[in-house]
């Protein structure tokens, strides 16, 4: 995949859809700059979160905007590696406690019947 391409496109896309839907982006906008501007945390320790949920949730057009923003914020290759790491394990983490639960609740409506 050309990446500088797919993520121009998806920047092209994004604008189109903020003509569609100018007050929804706008709010959009304003959301995202305060939570990157937020206090306590840095900007690249805030890509690096937003990176590991793009991958958790399959978002590669976001893989593509945070993978930029952190090599702008100064990221290192040896970081994205370690980042990626934790979005692989919570990809499965997740999926195991929520088993868990759907074993439960399994259990429990057949001890109810």
């Amino acid at each position: 995949m050309d990446y500088p391409a797919f993520i121009a496109d998806a920047r092209d896309r994004g604008r189109a859809l903020a003509r569609a839907l100018p007050d929804t982006m706008k709010g959009f906008s304003v959301l995202s700059k305060a939570a990157k501007e937020g206090p306590t945390l840095g900007l690249k320790e805030k890509e690096f979160v937003a990176l590991g949920i793009s991958v958790a949730v399959r978002c590669e057009p976001c893989i593509g905007f945070h993978v930029e923003a952190l090599m702008k914020a100064g990221a290192t290759r040896e970081e994205l590696a370690d980042v990626l790491g934790m979005a692989i394990q919570m990809g499965g983490g997740p999926a195991v406690m929520y088993a868990a639960k759907a074993l439960d609740c399994w259990d429990q409506l057949a001890a109810a019947s």
